[in-house]
């Protein structure tokens, strides 16, 4: 392959991994539902199941050459570099977004996980009772997690880190949105600021979390995807399905007095966009959702050309 070639591949990995950011920036939206519908989930699991601590010994006895081919390494710098300079750009763009513009914000990502979904259960190459019942439990799963009251937010450095590792488990999942399980682990609103803020050790705390989470469910990913790739297609086209129900454009908040905590419990009822109270825009909704449902297609199309190719 050539230079320009190559560069262009990493290029438009760097693209994907930025897809990725923006994605998991939205408390209902997963990063990995991007990495599934840009044709490079599999490739990410794969490349990150490679990270262990014998690749120490493994540079001492065969190698840089060796371990930087092993891990993939040109695919995940494109790839994380990407989503490190989405995050760093777009989070208060995204923030911005949804309080001006929520209804075209969740419209657009409700276009884009519903065509997803279709996507993604033409993968599944053989159905049966199980593969059945691993898409109905998915859907309930997530549909629960959606449903779930937030904790109250603790700024402590090994919350903070405990929270990097669950939500990244969650980040590479399709459907689990790795930022909502942020938001009811409270500390959704801590990371943007301390990001915004630079507040390097509450960024420390958070990224060696995550980095731990990553490297120990991507081998876990790994083994399902080996062993039982129908089932894992099928349980993780449930989740996205189930996940619906916290990116639909049209919602009610319910306030519901005070909780244990002293503090106002708010929930979101989703309700038609003929019974919205307000302007429920929905021509330009709709067009919004269209544009999602496009931008799937496209990210298809590429992929295949790239497989082609």
């Amino acid at each position: 392959m050539r230079n320009g070639q190559k560069f262009f591949e990493y290029f438009l990995i760097s693209i994907k991994g930025m897809a990725m950011g923006i994605a998991d920036l939205i408390p209902g939206v997963s990063g990995g539902t991007i990495a599934f519908i840009t044709g490079i989930y599999e490739e990410l699991i794969d490349s990150l199941s490679e990270l262990k601590f014998s690749l120490i010994k493994d540079l001492h006895k065969k190698g840089f050459k060796y371990v930087w081919e092993k891990i993939n390494a040109p695919f995940l710098i494109s790839l994380f570099f990407g989503i490190f300079i989405s995050v760093l750009i777009f989070s208060k763009f995204i923030t911005w977004l949804l309080v001006d513009y929520p209804i075209l914000t969740w419209s657009f990502f409700f276009g884009l996980v519903l065509s997803s979904i279709l996507y993604v259960i033409k993968k599944i190459e053989k159905w049966n009772l199980i593969t059945a019942l691993l898409l109905i439990i998915g859907t309930f799963v997530a549909y629960k997690i959606t449903k779930l009251e937030a904790f109250n937010s603790t700024d402590s450095y090994l919350y903070i880190f405990l929270s990097g590792g669950v939500a990244i488990c969650a980040m590479i999942l399709p459907g689990i949105s790795g930022a909502f399980i942020l938001v009811l682990m409270g500390s959704y609103s801590s990371i943007l600021q301390a990001i915004s803020n630079k507040e390097i050790l509450k960024i420390f705390s958070f990224g060696a979390g995550a980095i731990i989470g990553l490297l120990t469910f991507s081998k876990f990913l790994k083994f399902l995807f080996n062993k039982y790739k129908n089932e894992t297609f099928s349980i993780l086209t449930g989740f996205m399905a189930g996940a619906l129900v916290k990116i639909w454009p049209w919602k009610k908040l319910i306030n519901l007095e005070v909780n244990q905590f002293k503090s106002e419990v708010f929930y979101e009822e989703c309700v038609s966009p003929f019974s919205f109270d307000g302007d429920p825009k929905l021509i330009q909704a709709l067009i919004f959702m269209f544009l999602g449902v496009l931008l799937i297609f496209i990210f298809s199309y590429i992929s295949r050309k790239q497989k082609i190719s």
